[in-house]
Protein backbone atom coordinates (compact mmCIF):
# COMPACT_ATOMS: atom_id res chain seq x y z
CA UNK A 1 0.00 0.00 0.00
CA UNK A 2 1.04 3.71 -0.98
CA UNK A 3 -0.90 4.98 2.09
CA UNK A 4 -4.35 3.94 4.43
CA UNK A 5 -6.33 5.45 1.39
CA UNK A 6 -5.12 3.37 -1.07
CA UNK A 7 -3.98 0.13 -2.41
CA UNK A 8 -1.86 -1.23 -5.11
CA UNK A 9 -2.22 -4.53 -7.05
CA UNK A 10 1.04 -5.85 -8.66
CA UNK A 11 0.02 -8.40 -12.09
CA UNK A 12 2.25 -9.86 -14.56
CA UNK A 13 1.16 -10.90 -17.82
CA UNK A 14 2.69 -14.33 -19.41
CA UNK A 15 1.86 -16.40 -22.72
CA UNK A 16 3.07 -16.86 -26.06
CA UNK A 17 2.97 -14.72 -28.93
CA UNK A 18 0.04 -12.74 -30.47
CA UNK A 19 -2.47 -13.88 -27.47
CA UNK A 20 -2.68 -10.58 -26.91
CA UNK A 21 -0.82 -10.11 -23.53
CA UNK A 22 0.89 -6.92 -24.20
CA UNK A 23 -2.71 -5.27 -25.27
CA UNK A 24 -4.48 -6.94 -22.01
CA UNK A 25 -1.62 -5.61 -20.37
CA UNK A 26 -2.48 -2.21 -21.82
CA UNK A 27 -6.17 -2.57 -20.85
CA UNK A 28 -5.63 -3.48 -17.37
CA UNK A 29 -3.86 0.14 -16.97
CA UNK A 30 -6.25 1.94 -19.05
CA UNK A 31 -3.34 2.93 -21.18
CA UNK A 32 -0.65 2.69 -23.92
CA UNK A 33 2.29 1.25 -22.21
CA UNK A 34 3.08 -1.62 -24.03
CA UNK A 35 3.64 -2.17 -27.74
CA UNK A 36 1.32 -4.86 -29.18
CA UNK A 37 1.01 -5.42 -32.99
CA UNK A 38 0.34 -7.98 -35.21
CA UNK A 39 3.87 -9.92 -36.34
CA UNK A 40 5.55 -12.64 -37.74
CA UNK A 41 7.84 -12.42 -35.05
CA UNK A 42 7.52 -11.85 -30.96
CA UNK A 43 7.06 -8.26 -30.21
CA UNK A 44 7.72 -8.23 -26.46
CA UNK A 45 11.78 -9.20 -25.87
CA UNK A 46 11.99 -7.40 -22.72
CA UNK A 47 10.30 -7.10 -19.78
CA UNK A 48 8.57 -3.17 -19.36
CA UNK A 49 6.17 -1.96 -15.97
CA UNK A 50 3.35 -0.15 -16.72
CA UNK A 51 1.55 1.85 -13.59
CA UNK A 52 -1.97 3.19 -13.88
CA UNK A 53 -3.19 6.44 -12.45
CA UNK A 54 -5.53 5.87 -9.00
CA UNK A 55 -8.38 4.59 -9.71
CA UNK A 56 -11.61 5.37 -7.93
CA UNK A 57 -15.37 3.89 -7.44
CA UNK A 58 -13.47 0.09 -7.37
CA UNK A 59 -12.33 -1.21 -4.18
CA UNK A 60 -13.44 -1.22 -0.73
CA UNK A 61 -12.40 -2.35 2.14
CA UNK A 62 -13.46 -2.37 5.90
CA UNK A 63 -16.62 -0.59 5.20
CA UNK A 64 -14.44 2.13 3.27
CA UNK A 65 -13.43 3.14 -0.41
CA UNK A 66 -10.03 2.78 -1.47
CA UNK A 67 -8.31 4.19 -4.45
CA UNK A 68 -6.56 1.31 -6.35
CA UNK A 69 -3.55 1.25 -8.62
CA UNK A 70 -1.96 -1.31 -10.63
CA UNK A 71 1.39 -2.63 -11.96
CA UNK A 72 1.65 -4.62 -14.71
CA UNK A 73 4.92 -6.69 -15.75
CA UNK A 74 4.71 -7.35 -19.52
CA UNK A 75 6.95 -9.82 -20.90
CA UNK A 76 8.62 -11.73 -23.62
CA UNK A 77 6.33 -14.49 -24.66
CA UNK A 78 7.74 -17.93 -24.35
CA UNK A 79 7.89 -19.79 -26.65
CA UNK A 80 9.89 -17.12 -27.84
CA UNK A 81 11.32 -16.66 -31.56
CA UNK A 82 14.27 -15.06 -30.75
CA UNK A 83 15.13 -16.33 -27.43
CA UNK A 84 14.64 -19.90 -25.66
CA UNK A 85 12.98 -20.79 -22.79
CA UNK A 86 15.61 -20.56 -20.27
CA UNK A 87 16.37 -17.68 -21.17
CA UNK A 88 12.98 -15.96 -20.96
CA UNK A 89 12.39 -17.59 -17.64
CA UNK A 90 15.32 -15.83 -16.75
CA UNK A 91 14.63 -12.54 -18.07
CA UNK A 92 11.08 -12.81 -16.62
CA UNK A 93 12.45 -14.03 -12.82
CA UNK A 94 15.11 -11.30 -12.81
CA UNK A 95 12.23 -8.57 -13.56
CA UNK A 96 10.11 -10.22 -11.03
CA UNK A 97 12.51 -9.93 -8.14
CA UNK A 98 13.39 -5.94 -9.41
CA UNK A 99 9.80 -5.11 -9.54
CA UNK A 100 7.93 -6.76 -7.12
CA UNK A 101 10.74 -8.16 -4.79
CA UNK A 102 9.51 -6.11 -1.70
CA UNK A 103 6.14 -6.15 -2.24
CA UNK A 104 5.45 -9.21 -3.64
CA UNK A 105 3.45 -10.58 -6.60
CA UNK A 106 -0.30 -10.85 -6.62
CA UNK A 107 -1.39 -12.52 -9.83
CA UNK A 108 -0.14 -13.74 -12.76
CA UNK A 109 -1.91 -13.51 -15.57
CA UNK A 110 -1.63 -16.30 -18.25
CA UNK A 111 -3.33 -15.05 -21.59
CA UNK A 112 -4.68 -17.43 -23.81
CA UNK A 113 -6.92 -16.98 -26.84
CA UNK A 114 -10.37 -17.72 -26.53
CA UNK A 115 -10.68 -18.38 -30.56
CA UNK A 116 -7.63 -21.09 -30.67
CA UNK A 117 -7.57 -24.47 -29.08
CA UNK A 118 -5.13 -25.40 -26.14
CA UNK A 119 -3.17 -28.27 -27.02
CA UNK A 120 -2.08 -31.03 -24.35
CA UNK A 121 1.64 -30.17 -25.01
CA UNK A 122 1.44 -26.52 -25.10
CA UNK A 123 -0.65 -26.59 -22.01
CA UNK A 124 2.09 -29.19 -20.39
CA UNK A 125 4.69 -26.45 -21.67
CA UNK A 126 2.90 -23.42 -19.90
CA UNK A 127 2.52 -25.01 -16.48
CA UNK A 128 6.00 -26.57 -16.33
CA UNK A 129 7.06 -22.37 -16.99
CA UNK A 130 5.21 -21.40 -14.39
CA UNK A 131 6.13 -23.84 -12.04
CA UNK A 132 9.71 -22.86 -12.54
CA UNK A 133 9.41 -19.63 -12.43
CA UNK A 134 6.41 -19.41 -9.86
CA UNK A 135 7.65 -22.18 -7.58
CA UNK A 136 5.52 -24.66 -6.17
CA UNK A 137 2.54 -22.66 -5.26
CA UNK A 138 2.01 -21.16 -8.66
CA UNK A 139 -1.71 -22.30 -9.06
CA UNK A 140 -2.75 -20.04 -6.04
CA UNK A 141 -1.23 -16.81 -7.70
CA UNK A 142 -2.48 -17.71 -11.29
CA UNK A 143 -5.34 -16.66 -13.27
CA UNK A 144 -6.44 -16.98 -16.83
CA UNK A 145 -7.72 -14.38 -19.22
CA UNK A 146 -8.78 -15.26 -22.16
CA UNK A 147 -8.43 -13.02 -24.84
CA UNK A 148 -10.42 -12.40 -28.13
CA UNK A 149 -13.33 -13.44 -26.72
CA UNK A 150 -15.31 -11.60 -29.10
CA UNK A 151 -14.57 -13.52 -31.81
CA UNK A 152 -15.88 -16.54 -29.81
CA UNK A 153 -18.83 -14.44 -28.90
CA UNK A 154 -19.31 -13.93 -32.90
CA UNK A 155 -19.02 -17.57 -33.23
CA UNK A 156 -22.06 -18.64 -31.04
CA UNK A 157 -20.68 -18.77 -28.28
CA UNK A 158 -21.31 -17.54 -24.76
CA UNK A 159 -19.19 -17.66 -21.81
CA UNK A 160 -21.58 -20.81 -20.80
CA UNK A 161 -21.47 -22.53 -24.27
CA UNK A 162 -17.88 -21.69 -25.01
CA UNK A 163 -17.05 -23.37 -21.23
CA UNK A 164 -19.21 -26.34 -21.97
CA UNK A 165 -17.79 -26.77 -25.33
CA UNK A 166 -14.05 -26.48 -24.36
CA UNK A 167 -11.69 -28.97 -24.78
CA UNK A 168 -10.24 -31.24 -21.28
CA UNK A 169 -7.01 -29.87 -21.75
CA UNK A 170 -8.08 -25.86 -21.22
CA UNK A 171 -10.66 -27.01 -18.39
CA UNK A 172 -8.17 -28.82 -17.04
CA UNK A 173 -6.03 -26.06 -16.64
CA UNK A 174 -8.91 -23.87 -15.42
CA UNK A 175 -9.59 -26.33 -12.62
CA UNK A 176 -6.29 -26.37 -11.62
CA UNK A 177 -6.16 -22.81 -11.02
CA UNK A 178 -9.35 -22.72 -9.02
CA UNK A 179 -11.40 -21.58 -12.33
CA UNK A 180 -10.02 -18.22 -12.18
CA UNK A 181 -10.51 -17.05 -15.32
CA UNK A 182 -12.01 -13.66 -17.06
CA UNK A 183 -12.56 -13.29 -20.22
CA UNK A 184 -11.78 -10.45 -22.20
CA UNK A 185 -13.37 -8.78 -25.04
CA UNK A 186 -10.84 -7.39 -27.43
CA UNK A 187 -13.01 -4.61 -29.05
CA UNK A 188 -14.53 -3.24 -25.49
CA UNK A 189 -11.87 -4.41 -23.03
CA UNK A 190 -10.44 -0.62 -23.23
CA UNK A 191 -13.20 1.02 -22.81
CA UNK A 192 -13.75 2.36 -18.57
CA UNK A 193 -16.83 -0.12 -17.97
CA UNK A 194 -15.28 -3.09 -19.36
CA UNK A 195 -11.99 -2.20 -17.44
CA UNK A 196 -13.92 -1.76 -14.21
CA UNK A 197 -15.54 -5.14 -14.72
CA UNK A 198 -12.38 -7.01 -15.25
CA UNK A 199 -10.61 -5.04 -12.39
CA UNK A 200 -13.48 -6.07 -9.97
CA UNK A 201 -13.18 -9.60 -10.80
CA UNK A 202 -9.04 -9.58 -10.34
CA UNK A 203 -9.64 -7.86 -7.11
CA UNK A 204 -12.44 -10.96 -6.34
CA UNK A 205 -9.46 -13.20 -6.57
CA UNK A 206 -7.16 -11.53 -4.54
CA UNK A 207 -9.64 -10.94 -1.78
CA UNK A 208 -9.98 -14.90 -2.02
CA UNK A 209 -6.62 -15.73 -1.82
CA UNK A 210 -6.78 -13.37 1.88
CA UNK A 211 -4.41 -10.76 0.07
CA UNK A 212 -1.48 -12.97 0.15
CA UNK A 213 1.43 -12.33 -2.14
CA UNK A 214 4.18 -14.10 -3.52
CA UNK A 215 7.83 -13.65 -2.56
CA UNK A 216 10.01 -14.32 -5.68
CA UNK A 217 13.46 -13.86 -5.15
CA UNK A 218 14.87 -15.25 -8.46
CA UNK A 219 18.01 -17.73 -8.66
CA UNK A 220 19.73 -18.74 -12.16
CA UNK A 221 20.60 -22.66 -11.83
Amino acid sequence: MADSNEMTINLVVLGRSQTGKSAAGNSLLGSSDFESRCSPNSVTTRCSLGRSCRISGILRRNGRELALRVRVLDTPSCPHSRQDKEEVRDTVGSALAQHFGEEGLHLALLVLRADMPLCPDESHATTQFLQELLGPTWKDFTAVLLTHADKAEESGFSEESYLRSASSTLLSLLSSVQHKYIFLDNQKSIIKEERAIVLRKLLNFIRQNNYKVLLLKHRKE
